[in-house]
């Protein structure tokens, strides 16, 4: 439904008549608004109204028939004539779109079995529109309810929207894009946040903001209203590591009440559909530059009967995977150059002998440790590679070019790379191999071969990876 503000609903009376009279005859032929749904009316398109005992009278749709939900933009907007017989009063009633306008807020609730506290949210979200003269609407994302919640929306007047994917990612993705807002505001519909107070979102986004996020810890957390384990534990390390990884200053990274201009985020192209896709949209928006805003907001005890959705440790851990393999910085680059740093040093430290520190001796044993640490940092490094590469293909992780730092490496420069350091390998190899035969091929000084045969494995093993990962990022590039 769309809720037009108070000071034009006082206007026409004659239209608002027409309109309650087209209504009242549902049975003998639709109302005009029901058809103009079917055509795809704009929600608040300039219409004409007529009936059998009135002038023709322009009016806006919301003053006209402030109850009833006109659905998607018109297709003809200046030709299209909506019509309703009326046969059982005679108040034929007939609707002309003249312009095409826009909503400018939709206040959007994903649904999963709300109906215990459906009706309570979708009447605080009407009464916030209609109380601060916002032209809006409320649009239930139902994600196939079983409990009758498509029904209730449907009788407060809301509009409602089907989603066949199952997932709170999935519910606002779909409702965001059918959206008839500029903004959209979305929150959750067990009751527990404050749909009455939207006005410091609203305020935000007017200012330009392209996404205003909630800070529960800020405006206040009721008593019970989040479990110990997300309240102490849960979100402020997630936040932390959020903040950490995308130098942002959000300071909840999950709170459900947000709002965003509907445009910046479909531009976007949000694709998770489970609970991480709050941690998602905080991402991108960061990545891609989006102004941020945070503003206080209150959590209070949900009003539901049953167990949330959510499921503490699984959603938590999707939420930190997902933080992680889009900071692939921090995931591969960061520890594969101290492994390969630590390794080196350990290397390069050993090679001229065993070194005694405080009475420790640390030999060809370390030494060993370390050539392991270098092949596993050169791995993850790779790794690094990869998924840069992947991500400037098919903007898997949106990347700036200063941010890049693979972009200029080609297949050909990793696989001479990789054929550098097999040869220093292969050479220093045979150095041992000469040394052994001085001896006679004989028994061997096994501290001084090792220092010489651990780093030509360490070197061998790494230039053969690289040579084939510079086959394998010519694949991902083509």
């Amino acid at each position: 439904m769309s809720v037009l503000p108070n000071q034009d609903k006082t206007q026409l009376g004659t239209s608002q008549k027409l309109a309650d009279e087209a209504k009242a005859d549902a049975c003998h032929g639709q109302a005009a608004a029901d058809v103009a749904e079917e055509q795809g009316c704009e929600p608040n398109c300039s219409l004409t109204l007529s009936g059998a005992n009135s002038s023709a009278v322009p009016v806006n749709t919301h003053n006209a028939l402030p109850e009833f939900n006109l659905g998607a933009q018109c297709a003809q907007c200046a030709q299209l004539e909506l019509t309703d017989t009326g046969k059982g009063n005679g108040g034929a009633i007939s609707a002309q779109c003249t312009q095409r306008a826009q909503l400018e807020l939709t206040i959007l609730m994903p649904c999963l079995n709300e109906a215990e506290t459906l009706a309570t949210c979708i009447t605080k979200a009407m009464d916030f529109l209609r109380h601060n003269n916002v032209l809006g609407e409320v649009l239930i994302a139902d994600n196939g309810s079983t409990d009758g919640s498509q029904k209730i929306a449907h009788q407060m007047g809301a509009r409602v929207v089907n989603v066949p994917v199952r997932g709170y990612g999935a519910a606002l993705i779909t409702g965001t894009s059918n959206a008839k807002g500029k903004y959209v505001i979305m929150g959750d519909a067990d009751d527990s946040y404050d749909f009455s107070n939207l006005m410091p979102f609203l305020n935000k986004l007017r200012e330009g903001y392209g996404l205003v996020m909630g800070n529960r810890f800020k405006g206040g957390i009721a008593e019970g209203a989040m479990p110990p384990l997300h309240r102490y534990l849960g979100n402020p390390v997630l936040s932390f590591i959020g903040r950490l990884l995308f130098k942002s200053d959000i300071g909840d990274f999950h709170c459900g009440l947000r709002g965003y201009d509907r445009d910046t985020i479909i531009a976007m192209g949000l694709r998770t559909t489970g609970m991480e896709y709050a941690s998602e949209m905080v991402v991108r928006a960061t990545i891609d530059e989006v102004s941020i805003a945070e503003v206080p907001t209150t959590l209070s005890r949900d009003g539901r009967s049953r167990p949330p959705h959510l499921r503490s440790w699984s959603d938590g851990w999707r939420h930190l995977k997902f933080l992680l393999i889009h900071a692939p910085g921090w995931l591969f680059t960061g520890p594969g150059l101290f492994l390969c740093a630590l390794g080196a040093i350990v290397i390069g430290a050993l090679l001229p002998g065993p070194l005694n520190i405080g009475g420790t001796v640390f030999d060809i044993h370390t030494m060993l440790y370390g050539a392991a640490m270098a092949i596993s940092g050169g791995t993850i490094l790779m790794f690094s590679l990869f998924t840069d590469v992947y991500a400037q293909k098919h903007g898997y992780i949106p990347l700036r070019d200063k941010a890049s730092l693979w972009k200029k490496v080609s297949p050909e420069s990793c696989i001479v790379f990789g054929l550098t350091l097999l040869l220093l390998g292969i050479a220093a190899t045979i150095t041992a191999f000469i040394i052994w035969g001085n001896t006679g091929f004989g028994n061997l000084d096994v501290g001084k071969t090792m220092r010489m045969t651990i780093p030509s494995l360490a070197l061998i093993t790494i230039g053969i990876e690289a040579i084939f990962a510079g086959f394998f990022v010519g694949v991902l590039r083509h």
